[in-house]
């Protein structure tokens, strides 16, 4: 595996009931395998050692760290893919980026400080696994954001996130998109910008849904740790 949040990390479990779990993934994790040997070991299947049953819902970038979320079979798969569809799943992000955003960066907000970036996003095919902002052809994406704190000395600004759609990779191009790029990011970010951080400072730091077996509702954070 790359570098985690603070070197080799344990799997790390914030929630375990019989039908779902909620996995801390550090930085540099795949969330599932991918091509070749190399790329097998995931938090899928670290998970899957622990709990043969458990099944992905969802996932975050390798570079990202935090909340995820895994059903413990099949139907349970389907009833929490159906909730992230209605967006009844509620994500919470934190990310430091470059400089310092404007509410004019996206459009008005609700009164509570969070503004909106409304940007259409599709597959950058020659530049894979890149992503675009494509008016044209790319699907609907939102994403909501305010901000927690500006750093003068470092010119850089903690936000909060919450994106109302999943696309790949969106919180990275959405924030590159409005002038703010997230700090150590490799694949949007300009080289100052990316150089001035080990990793990627974006984490999946709350998690919000309805629980579908129990009807109760479940809140759970992981700190941030940049």
């Amino acid at each position: 595996m790359a570098a985690t949040d603070a070197g080799p990390a344990p799997l790390c479990c914030v929630h375990e009931d019989d039908d779902l779990l909620v996995l801390d993934k550090p930085a540099g994790w795949l969330c599932v395998p991918g091509r070749g040997p190399l790329k097998q070991d995931a938090l899928s299947t670290r998970a899957q050692q622990r709990w043969p049953d458990a099944l992905i819902v969802h996932r975050l970038d390798q570079a990202t760290s935090g909340l995820v979320l895994m059903a413990r079979s099949p139907g349970m798969q389907r009833l929490l893919s159906i909730a992230f569809a209605r967006r009844e799943v509620v994500k919470h992000y934190e990310a430091v980026v470059h400089g310092l955003p404007h509410a004019q960066a996206g459009a008005d907000g609700d009164g509570d400080g969070w503004h909106s970036i409304d940007a259409p996003l599709a597959a950058d095919w020659p530049r894979r696994p890149r992503q675009k902002v494509d008016p044209l052809n790319g699907k609907p994406s939102q994403t909501l954001w305010r901000m927690l704190a500006h750093d003068g000395a470092s010119a850089t600004t903690r936000l909060e996130l919450q994106p109302l759609t999943g696309r790949t990779h969106q919180l990275r191009l959405h924030l590159t998109h409005i002038g703010h790029p997230i700090v150590g990011d490799a694949l949007y970010a300009d080289a100052a910008t990316h150089g001035c951080a080990p990793r990627l400072l974006l984490r999946a730091c709350r998690l919000r849904l309805r629980h579908p077996g129990t009807g109760a509702w479940l809140q759970l954070a992981s700190p941030v740790p940049f």
